[in-house]
């Protein structure tokens, strides 16, 4: 029961991120990303500082800086650039290698077993993403593409090195300080090229809250914390939440339709979720020496 309800509670992170295209389409669709995600981080993590009132340690600044630049900074910067560059349904689609990634790193770093079943998790999490996403019509961009494989390795090398450094503080304190780092990464990129502070309605502000409170803050709580209970694999592929939850918040408040095949992979990115969570192994499928289950 209580596995349940730490995949329930950390499952709630991506399906929350999903609302993040509504919210900055509608909201702030005049800014710059880069200052909207500085703007995400920055203030939520200070924030939640003056709430925990605890500063990291000098001995575990430098890990900091590294996880609040891959979880924040370079996966945020990866993930604009691919959605800039490429469709939607194709940056999104190359996010869904992550899961993958998470895998193999995490029986590189952390020595985990991989098993068979969360690969062809993934696998089916990747195909599920394409067919709820891609269309015939989707042009590819070498940059875009770069850019959104590389936001993947970012955010999985963000999951398995944050499994990895898990410092003695609670969830929320340990969100504080890599938000915090992430944000003070992204300010040079975010108003480096800006020579004027951008200026906010009150439809604006009202997005920006949302986005760092609930979108950053709130759900990065869930997400670490469910990082430091629950193996990075079996975590990594509760991420098809975050294009499935766009997809039905689309379809109920934009009018957006859903086709049979987008259905199909709703379908199929549901069962890539139970199947990674699942205990039902392969033999023989990979083979690491003395990692692999049988």
């Amino acid at each position: 029961m209580t596995r349940r309800i730490d995949l329930l509670l950390t499952a709630l992170a991506p399906a929350i991120w999903g609302s993040s295209y509504i919210v900055t389409t509608q909201l702030l669709p005049e800014h710059s990303a880069m200052t909207v995600a500085f703007l995400r981080a920055l203030p939520a993590g200070l924030l939640l500082l003056l709430i925990v009132r605890q500063l990291p340690p000098l001995n575990w600044l430098g890990k900091i800086f590294i996880l609040g630049a891959l979880n924040f900074s370079i996966f945020w910067a990866m993930l604009f650039i691919s959605a800039y560059r490429l469709p939607g349904g194709v940056a999104a689609t190359l996010g869904a290698v992550q899961p993958l990634i998470v895998i193999f790193l995490s029986g590189l770093v952390l020595q985990t077993e991989i098993r068979g079943s969360q690969i062809l998790a993934a696998t089916l999490g990747i195909a599920g993403v394409a067919l709820l996403l891609l269309t015939p019509e989707a042009k590819l961009d070498a940059v875009g593409i770069l850019a959104g494989l590389g936001g993947a390795v970012s955010m999985a090398a963000g999951v398995v090195l944050t499994r990895k450094w898990q410092p003695p503080v609670p969830p929320l304190t340990f969100t504080a300080w890599q938000m915090t780092a992430g944000g003070l990464l992204l300010l040079p990129v975010a108003f480096g090229g800006t020579p004027e502070l951008p200026t906010f309605t009150p439809a604006n502000l009202l997005g920006l809250a949302y986005l760092g409170l609930i979108g950053g803050a709130l759900t990065y709580v869930l997400w670490f914390r469910g990082i430091a209970r629950i193996d990075p694999a079996s975590v990594s592929i509760l991420g098809v939440f975050s294009p499935l939850s766009a997809v039905i918040l689309g379809w109920v408040f934009m009018g957006e339709t859903l086709s049979p095949s987008q259905g199909a992979g709703a379908l199929l990115a549901l069962f890539s979720v139970w199947l990674g969570q699942s205990k039902f192994t392969f033999s023989g499928l990979y083979k690491v020496p003395s990692k692999i289950s049988s």
